[in-house]
């Protein structure tokens, strides 16, 4: 039976949002609910939290996770890498699990690994959802995927790919209110984990940037130009990334309603 790992990298500097893995308005510190929902996938045989920082690696082993200890990466990617090279991890699938994605599904973990396992020639996988909205479609910071008639990977870009040639996109945009999984939309939105085969993941770690990577930066398309397959995965749950103090202020404001009802 194949086996997969999970491994969360998590650095204390963020861009936009610094600190923001130990943010802990919650009560406990944002990495803690990546971890859990990790935890909770019945297809991962372990979950390792990758980081350079030891501040981060005590918050983390207080709740009780495994923490691997890095050093400075540019990529979540090649801290993962390293982690798998250090430990020498036995897995026929690693996972990235992003640690700034507190409201993952342990379910969509599952489907990931699942549909890997049953494409075994497929390099690296990645989940998409429905976009339903001209918000999200249009707002460069949610990744569109075009994806083939096999699921795999065509392309991704920061721009609302297909385009539209001859319509509104309104009349695409919508789900029926008696099935929220359904929708006519052909945008789909990129979700933030990745599953690779192990030594894919060690030889992409040791591939320049690529020309497209670095246009759109987005790091999947080094994979894409270097000739590698992506399985993209569809799923209905939509895992919301915190990036900015706007996105965590709106996610303690999720949890403090789930904790009133």
């Amino acid at each position: 039976m194949s086996t997969a790992i999970g491994i969360i990298p998590a650095r204390m500097q963020s861009s936009r949002l610094p600190g923001k893995m130990l943010l802990k308005e919650t009560g406990k510190p944002l990495i803690q609910y990546a971890w859990e929902a990790a935890s909770a996938s019945a297809s991962l045989s372990e979950v390792i939290i990758a980081t350079d920082s030891e501040e981060i690696a005590t918050a983390c082993k207080s709740f009780g996770a495994r923490v691997s200890m890095t050093g400075d990466h540019p990529s979540g990617t090649d801290r993962i890498a390293e982690v798998v090279q250090n430990e020498k991890l036995q897995a026929d699938l690693i996972i990235n699990v992003q640690g700034d994605e507190p409201e993952l599904d342990p379910g969509c973990i599952d489907r990931l690994v699942t549909a890997m396992q049953k494409s075994p020639n497929i390099e690296m996988g990645t989940l998409g959802t429905p976009i339903t909205s001209q918000a999200m479609l249009i707002d460069q910071g949610c990744v569109k995927i075009v994806r083939a008639a096999d699921g795999r990977a065509l392309y991704f870009s920061r721009l609302p790919i297909p385009f539209y040639r001859d319509g509104d996109p309104d009349d695409l945009l919508f789900a029926r209110p008696e099935d929220a999984h359904f929708t006519r939309s052909p945008w789909l939105l990129h979700l933030g984990i990745y599953a690779y085969r192990p030594e894919f993941l060690l030889a992409l770690t040791q591939m320049p940037p690529s020309e497209l990577e670095q246009l759109e930066k987005l790091e999947q398309l080094r994979a894409l130009e270097a000739g590698a397959s992506i399985l993209v995965e569809v799923v209905h749950h939509r895992s919301v990334g915190i990036d900015t103090a706007a996105d965590y202020a709106a996610f303690v404001e999720r949890m403090q309603r789930k904790q009133d009802q």
